[in-house]
């Protein structure tokens, strides 16, 4: 570890020092955090945002990981209107929000919508790190509520993909509520015969992880990804024990049945396909 560590330093200092001098390349280097290799935006993009050499997979916006999945312009988003707003007046909040809207051009940290996977209509939802870790807020909440209820209401299968840092501080106990709306709204989809495939993606923890993202009928997971609740230092102080060696990877909690299936971003579309018409997965011909 500590020798990628200072490689990734040196070409860290070697891109800083080809800066200064004018002779840095035009496209900018990204350095992986897995192998340490230094990656062009479009060998990224290329290989979407997967490193080529050792498969590290980096986040991706919400809209362009849907746009991956879903058929070709066979996406509409709902609710896009609602955006995050200040119940507790916490301090640089407002401003907070804004310069997140202005950059992400998003209204709060998921996007949710209706779409076609392989022909299948679907109900489809993706979180975005780039907005506060993707916390959950009331606005992240509601749109997944509402999606879910849509989904029940036209038979449709739930696919979420999720991403985030947990609760989102800044709402409070309003955050904290999401987790009982999400998993009460997943639960009346559920009684009613809904198919729900949950994908948790780098990273998957806190409130979101103890909700929504832990009750799909069908568990996929990235490669390499951080799935938990607490971090591993918090965990070993609580227990007073030593935890295993990547005990929160997507790969130990597949080889202890957490998960059903690690599925590679190269992959998941069509393992997505396969599943829907494993389950024979339509959906109703109206959108109410």
């Amino acid at each position: 570890m500590a020798g990628i560590l200072a490689q990734r330093r040196n070409k860290l200092l070697a891109l800083k020092k080809m800066r200064e001098q004018g002779t840095a390349p035009e496209v900018e280097a990204r350095v992986c955090p897995a192998c340490g290799r230094a990656l062009s935006d479009d060998e990224l993009a290329g290989n979407q945002s997967v490193c080529p050499y050792c498969g590290h997979h980096f986040p991706l916006p919400a809209r362009e990981r849907i746009k991956m999945i879903v058929d070709d312009g066979q996406f509409r988003e709902l609710d896009a209107s609602l955006v995050s707003t200040d119940p507790l007046d916490f301090p640089g909040y407002p401003e907070k929000l804004a310069g997140l809207h202005a950059k992400t051009r998003q209204g709060d940290a998921i996007v949710t919508g209706l779409a076609k996977i392989g022909g299948v209509r679907v109900a489809i939802a993706a979180m975005d790190t780039r907005f506060l870790m993707a916390s959950m807020g009331a606005v992240v909440g509601e749109r997944l509520a509402r999606l879910i209820e849509r989904a029940s209401r036209s038979h449709l299968p739930l696919i979420v993909f999720s991403a985030s840092g947990g609760a989102r501080m800044q709402e409070g106990i309003v955050s904290l509520m999401q987790m009982a709306k999400t998993s009460a709204a997943i639960r009346r989809f559920s009684d009613k015969g809904g198919l729900y495939i949950s994908v948790l993606t780098h990273p998957t923890t806190g409130g979101v992880t103890a909700s929504f993202a832990s009750l799909g009928d069908i568990m996929l997971a990235e490669p390499g990804a951080l799935i938990g609740f607490a971090g591993p230092r918090v965990i070993e102080q609580t227990i007073g024990e030593k935890l295993p060696e990547g005990f929160q990877s997507a790969e130990f909690q597949l080889e202890h049945g957490f998960l059903d299936a690690v599925v590679p971003r190269a992959r998941m579309r069509s393992t997505l396909i396969r599943v829907l018409a494993l389950h024979g997965k339509g959906g109703v011909n109206r959108d109410r």
